[in-house]
């Protein structure tokens, strides 16, 4: 009896033991390759899944020498230390290099390439050099972006058949000789320095241009305003003379009408000669000589005595 009890306990214990082996339980966002005697039989995905115990095992994927059992499928960085490269103006730089990449096949990656990491890191590195090798030192310093798309379709399509996909690849820093690095410093201080006096260059020419054109304004202004107040002046000068036309006229007609014979001449003419012999009296000479037409001048008093007389005398009634 205690050889059977010791029988079915071992026996309890095989099918207990062959049943936690037969489960596997796979984490999310990873795979894993099931073997069935030597063969690939089946991709075990995230969650629980049943195989045979010592008929199915785990075929794991290997990176860069490490054996991996579980395979992930998310988007995974691989960092590259900084490898030296020769440009196409034979300059020798280190460069640092960022790998993006993803797992898209499992069955590829284990079954198509024996070490997927080295694979991928030996690849990056002779395609860096391919790539930075077209490019002289400038365009390596300032085409970063050129080099990384350059890359990444170069990598991308070499690693397809090993069903990884790479997303992006980044160069993480570049680093040129020390000569290199002191042109360079030297370069961009006289390329500074060069800005600087263009920059003051065309300030000066700007404000020279603004003040000439400030100038060219206030002239303009200026001869506005001096043709403006000419023509008023012009125009005031002229009203003027209007008027004192129209004030001479009117008094001239006032004349006219007082006058017995109707013709003002002779009275306007008196009029000057006394005007005359007014500031030539106002003088300093001892001597006053009269034209020799002052006997019109007497003539012309005459007739003013008249028409004064002709003013005084009141117009007789009518009877």
């Amino acid at each position: 009896m205690e050889v059977s009890v010791w029988i079915f306990l071992v026996v309890v214990i095989f099918v207990i033991f062959t049943a936690v082996k037969g489960i596997l339980i796979v984490s999310q966002a990873s795979v894993k390759l099931v073997e069935r005697l030597g063969k690939f039989h089946m991709t075990a995905q995230s969650g629980i899944n049943f195989i045979w115990p010592f008929v199915d095992k785990i075929r794991p994927l290997v990176m860069s020498g490490y054996p991996y059992g579980s395979i992930d499928l998310r988007e995974q960085v691989m960092d590259f230390p900084p490898q030296p490269v020769i440009t196409r103006d034979n300059v020798t730089m280190s460069v640092d290099t960022v790998v993006y990449y993803q797992i898209t096949d499992p069955v590829k990656a284990v079954y198509e390439i024996a070490d997927l990491g080295a694979a991928i890191h030996q690849l990056a590195v002779t395609s860096l050099r391919n790539v930075m090798g077209e490019l002289s030192l400038d365009e390596t310093l300032t085409s970063r972006e050129t080099v990384n798309t350059k890359l990444r379709d170069v990598l991308d399509e070499a690693t397809d058949k090993w069903g990884v996909k790479v997303n992006r690849v980044e160069l993480k820093n570049i680093e040129p000789p020390d000569e290199i690095r002191d042109a360079m410093a030297k370069q961009m201080k006289a390329e500074r320095e060069r800005r600087a006096v263009v920059t003051e260059a065309d300030g000066t020419k700007e404000s020279a241009i603004l003040t000439a054109e400030g100038e060219r304004d206030a002239a303009i202004a200026k001869a506005e305003g001096g043709k403006r107040a000419t023509i008023l002046e012009a125009e005031g000068v002229a009203e003027a003379r209007l008027r004192i036309a129209e004030a001479e006229a009117q008094a001239i007609n006032r004349i006219r009408e007082a006058l017995p014979g109707g013709s003002p001449s002779n009275y306007l003419i008196a009029l000057k000669y006394l005007e005359s012999l007014e500031k030539i009296s106002d003088g300093q000479a001892t001597k006053i000589f009269l034209p020799f037409e002052a006997s019109a001048f007497l003539g012309s008093l005459g007739g003013i005595r008249e028409m004064l007389r002709a003013e005084e005398t009141p117009p007789t009634r009518p009877e």
